[in-house]
């Protein structure tokens, strides 16, 4: 990795994907490097709004000395598999996708042995890193090689984000509840939506906040998060065997002090009685 902004000196990194996340990736790392991308999705030629990174063949961001696979966990297999023959020995490759240990594995199986692997997960996206990327997190996994440190320490120093250094399992395992709620939750309340607007609370108003964060992410992202990580189906039962267990709680008329609904409450009559319109102090 380099930070220096000579453009005769700057090593190149090719980008493979270059949708919302691989857009912002380029956006940070442009002026530290020379840049080249490709996604069957757009022609080759200078990106859109970004003149000085070129969209070019496969073949060719696959040559360059720095690799980020941007592309959904879904295919990262297949586009391991079309990469591996253009990478040269001493290649830097990279992932940046939601979940660590299923990529790890597969790029350390897929990719020729001469490359060297950096697992990544950047804990933002493009909503979250709208007035910037520093002091946002990052986890960075060493897989092969000994690049790992001077990944960390590029991204810490330069791009100023903060560092988590840690193992393919160990993020999945914190992920699962981190990202794997996240999701789940906005998802619901996405689809619960038109909900109130007026009359919140700053809680709700922080909960909504969350939400949007999240709700324009690709459907891959969710796909990922909540399938491809080994841990978040264990956490997903568990929040819905205590989000069940609460629900018969509170539709328990026998639990608790063992008061009935109020929907269940005699109305008394008689005047003066509570309940009665002489009683009730809204009706005086």
């Amino acid at each position: 990795m380099s930070d220096d902004n000579d453009s005769t000196s700057r090593p190149f990194i090719g980008i493979i994907g270059f949708g919302a996340f691989g857009r912002l990736m380029a956006q940070h790392l442009r002026p530290h490097f020379r840049l080249c991308a490709h996604d069957p999705a757009f022609p080759p030629g200078p990106a859109a709004g970004m003149d000085d990174v070129m969209l070019t063949s496969l073949a060719a961001t696959a040559h360059c000395p720095v690799v980020v696979l941007a592309t959904p966990v879904s295919r990262l297999a297949e586009t391991v598999r079309a990469i591996s023959p253009h990478l040269r020995a001493g290649t830097l490759v990279l992932d940046v996708g939601s979940v660590k240990a299923i990529p790890a594995e597969i790029m350390r199986c897929g990719l020729p042995d001469q490359v060297e692997i950096v697992a990544t997960h950047p804990l933002f996206g493009p909503q979250s890193a709208r007035d910037g990327i520093a002091g946002l997190k990052i986890a960075v996994c060493p897989i092969r090689g000994r690049r790992g440190r001077r990944v960390a320490a590029f991204l810490r120093k330069v791009l100023r984000l903060d560092v988590i250094v840690t193992t393919p399992e160990a993020h999945d395992r914190e992920a699962a509840t981190v990202q794997g709620l996240t999701h789940l939750i906005a998802k619901v309340l996405v689809q619960m939506e038109p909900l109130p607007t007026r009359m919140t609370t700053r809680s709700f108003d922080l909960l909504m906040q969350a939400v949007n964060m999240v709700r324009h992410d690709a459907p891959e992202v969710f796909q990922a998060i909540e399938r491809s990580n080994p841990y978040t189906g264990e956490v997903r039962r568990r929040f819905f065997d205590l989000a069940s267990a609460l629900d018969a709680a509170l539709s328990d008329t026998s639990s608790g002090s063992g008061r009935p609904r109020l929907a269940d409450r005699p109305m008394r009559s008689g005047p003066g009685r509570a309940g009665s319109p002489a009683g009730h102090g809204l009706a005086r």
